[in-house]
């Protein structure tokens, strides 16, 4: 029995020296592997802003353009993403579902991420052939300002598929158990196996089975604790290799696509600028001087960060730059008074959605481009639509803190209140600074966030001096890492898209629409909801360009304004694109505040009722969209 039990632990042993050994090796090369994307990606930042404000200064001041700076940008641009993407899957920073997990047995959770951690591998090993395929097509394309190869650019996918390959790799190495590789690999190749043989009785199910892959299966995997982005492209690409001809090259060409838009450079710029104004001492002054204004009032910062959405939403282009401008000041202050990280990613997601009729916006730009709308009347009408569905989501911020007991402060003195008012306004003249650089010319929305950056920076120098240069590096890459999970999730979600498009779901779902009965009322009714599910599955961009120009004349025969549909058709996707558990906006919010998704599942729900009922108003109250023009 003795020499038994010694031989036990000497197997034992020798396993714990091996899985140690494995352990320090995965060590090694993680830290390797984190030198080699942390520190590009942070010099990435930072060239980004210093490219994009030397643009600003020579057109502006010295009236001669930088030609070749926008190329230069999108081209280090795509650089920054997909290092990004390579970090926030080293560090497990893609945003995920663990709401059904952290249900399991520990032994199922531990098999759940390991699965995850495999499955994202599969889908990256699996475009790593059409990505470098996609690369030598753009080989003998030049870009026409730099005169230089596009491969200089779309290089970039590759570098960044091996890094994230070699980063899932790690992870596996430093935590996976090999029963549980073995058993996720199986499950995998059962579920390829099912696609494949499969085949034929999905292809004779018509477009009913987008329901099996854009459903079940993403279901599935965002169940399973599978990272969403990779979730949406794992379906999108078992979708394109079983149920057509298509190459692989084109899934991976609309990712590029979805994460090379030139408007979304502001977000790793606003994401930096958030960090700075924490980083100076701004943000401090800023809530200081607000708690001395509402403190006293419950719910109080949530009221300022309505407002706050609301004045800087538009500015930027993109949602996810406008939250990453808003939630770094006020998150944490609010963290610290004791509001709940559900109710915060709640509450942000929400003001997103509720302003996305505030000019300047990207999407209202679209929508008139596409269909024919004046720019200048969609800007004119977003306004009131918008501020309705803000009063609507601060009666709810109000009634959700009448029961919560918080012992609320004295109002302040006059003495207190001037002295902060005076303390934060350098922070609180900042987005007047913003939106005067975009209306007065000086720069575009891709590039105001350099002035901000500058303006922050120059302020947190001279005015409140508490710059700790040892934070700058830390925020630079964790700026590279929010960067990353962001546009993966638009790039993957643009490939969705795409499949979806492709299909010919839009053609039968347009021709239903029109046959609707009950005049226009009916018509808008359906549209609130249609526009709700495609602003989870599409995102607004693509849905605009595919929908409008095919249901603004249906709209516009049974008397709709074309402001008006066209404000209802835009909250409408915003509600869809920030409601989970499909919503990549409200994903967004989570990966910009750095909470789990989880915590504000059941929150959530409040505020997208709010904003359905204000919808709902704005719809049946043409008013409201036309009183402007």
């Amino acid at each position: 029995m003795d020499a038994r039990t010694d031989e036990v632990r000497d197997q034992a042993v020798a396993a714990f020296g091996e899985r140690s050994r494995l352990a320090r090796l995965g060590d090694a090369i993680d830290r390797a592997l984190a030198w080699t994307t942390e520190v590009p990606a942070a010099v990435l930042v930072v060239v980004e802003a210093i490219v994009l404000m030397a643009s600003v200064i020579a057109r502006y001041v010295f009236h001669s353009p930088i030609f070749w700076a926008d190329e230069l940008a999108a081209m280090l641009f795509l650089w920054l993403a997909v290092l990004g993407s390579a970090i926030a899957l080293r560090r497990g920073e893609h945003m995920r579902l663990t709401a059904f997990v952290s249900m399991l047995t520990p032994e199922m959770r531990a098999w759940c991420e390991t699965f995850a951690t495999v499955a994202s591998l599969a889908f990256l090993v699996l475009i790593c052939g059409a990505v470098f395929t996609h690369i030598e097509h753009e080989r003998f394309i030049v870009m026409q300002a730099l005169e230089i190869s596009l491969v200089y650019r779309v290089g970039a996918l590759g570098i960044g598929v091996v890094l994230m390959i070699a980063s899932g790799l790690v992870r596996l190495l430093r935590h996976g158990r090999p029963s549980h590789i073995a058993g996720a690999v199986v499950v995998l190749c059962v579920v390829a196996a099912a696609l494949w043989f499969g085949r034929p009785p999905l292809l004779a199910m018509g477009k009913w089975n987008l329901a099996v892959f854009f459903i079940g299966g993403v279901g599935v995997c965002i169940l399973a604790g599978v990272p969403i982005a990779f979730a949406f492209a794992a379906a999108t690409v078992a979708y394109v290799g079983t149920m057509t001809t298509a190459p692989l090259t084109v899934v991976v060409s609309r990712i590029d696509e979805g994460m090379s838009h030139l408007v979304l450079l502001s977000v790793p710029l606003f994401v930096w600028l958030g960090l700075l104004i924490e980083a100076t001492g701004m943000a401090r002054a800023m809530v200081n001087c607000l708690a001395a204004l509402l403190g006293h009032v419950r719910g109080g910062l949530s009221y300022v960060l309505l407002g706050a959405m609301y004045l800087v939403s538009g500015i930027s282009g993109s949602k996810a730059a406008d939250m990453a401008a808003v939630a770094p000041v006020l998150v944490p202050e609010m963290r610290k008074r004791g509001e709940k990280p559900g109710e915060l990613v709640s509450l942000l997601a929400a003001s997103a959605a509720m302003s996305e009729t505030i000019p300047p916006s990207l999407v209202l730009i679209t929508i008139g481009s596409a269909t024919g709308v004046s720019i200048a009347a969609l800007f004119a009408g977003g306004l009131l639509p918008a501020f309705v569905l803000a009063i609507a989501l601060a009666i709810v911020a109000r009634w959700r803190y009448r029961g919560t007991g918080q012992d609320l402060p004295p109002r302040a003195d006059r003495s207190v209140v001037v002295r902060t008012l005076w303390l934060a306004s350098p922070a609180l003249f900042l987005p007047f600074v913003i939106r005067a650089a975009v209306i007065e010319g000086v720069a575009t929305a891709t590039e105001v966030s350099t002035i901000g950056i500058a303006y922050t920076l120059l302020v947190g120098l001279v005015f409140y001096r508490e710059l700790d240069w040892r934070q700058v590096y830390p925020g630079l890459v964790l700026t590279a890492s929010l960067t990353g999970a962001i546009l993966f999730i638009i790039g993957t979600a643009t490939a969705m898209a795409w499949a979806l498009t492709q299909s010919g779901f839009s053609r039968d779902l347009v021709a239903v629409m029109q046959a609707i009965p009950g005049g226009w009322i009916g018509f808008m009714a359906v549209s609130i909801v249609v526009f709700i599910v495609l602003g989870s599955l599409l995102e607004g961009i693509p849905a605009i360009v595919l929908f409008g120009p095919l249901l603004f004349p249906a709209a516009r025969s049974l008397g709709i304004h074309d402001v008006h549909y066209a404000m209802v058709v835009v909250l409408a996707m915003g509600i869809g694109l920030f409601a989970p558990p499909l919503g990549v906006g409200y994903f967004t919010a989570c990966a910009i505040t750095k909470i789990s998704p989880d915590e504000g599942m059941r929150p959530i729900w409040s505020y997208m009722l709010a904003l359905v009922l204000g919808l709902i108003v704005v719809a049946f109250v043409p008013w409201i969209s036309t009183a402007l023009l």
